[in-house]
């Protein structure tokens, strides 16, 4: 299955789309609101500003993916491999991000307030300007080499 293919069964109603190979998509802009994308492997796919908002990418990878402003408020990123993923600016506001993979991401300007990045690596990871009030960073690691600089860390 290619993007259109893929845009053109979520108009008709279709939501899961549960390991689909996605690899290098692009998916610019599109609007996926509620989509089931676990386990797909979406790497190097471009999502810039697409609506994932209450999507389902458990376990999906995402290595070199470009989310840059995507909306993806309240969505479920757990153990998600975002290695390497442009998220800046982008909304995750609420979403679970727990045990997901950050290492390397840029998280620039990045809104995680409420967000739950439980266990989550965030080695390498810039959070320049990125909000993380309210979120859960229980376990998180973010030891070696992680940009924060003016992160805001309170709500």
């Amino acid at each position: 299955m290619d993007a259109n293919q893929l845009l053109k069964r979520y108009a008709t109603g279709e939501r899961n789309f549960r390991g689909i190979y996605l690899h290098q998509a692009n998916l610019e802009q599109a609007d996926l609101r509620q989509i089931d994308l676990s386990q797909a492997d979406l790497s190097g796919a471009n999502l810039r500003e697409a609506n994932l908002s209450g999507a389902n990418l458990n376990q999906a990878n995402l290595t070199n993916a470009d989310l840059s402003q995507a909306n993806l408020r309240s969505s479920n990123l757990s153990e998600v491999n975002l290695i390497g993923a442009d998220l800046s600016g982008a909304k995750l506001g609420r979403a679970n991000l727990s045990r997901a993979d950050l290492r390397g991401a840029s998280l620039i300007r990045t809104d995680l307030t409420g967000a739950i990045l439980d266990e989550a690596e965030l080695s390498g990871a810039d959070l320049t300007d990125a909000n993380v009030g309210d979120a859960e960073l229980k376990q998180a690691a973010t030891s070696k080499g992680i940009s924060h600089k003016w992160v805001t860390w309170a709500g």
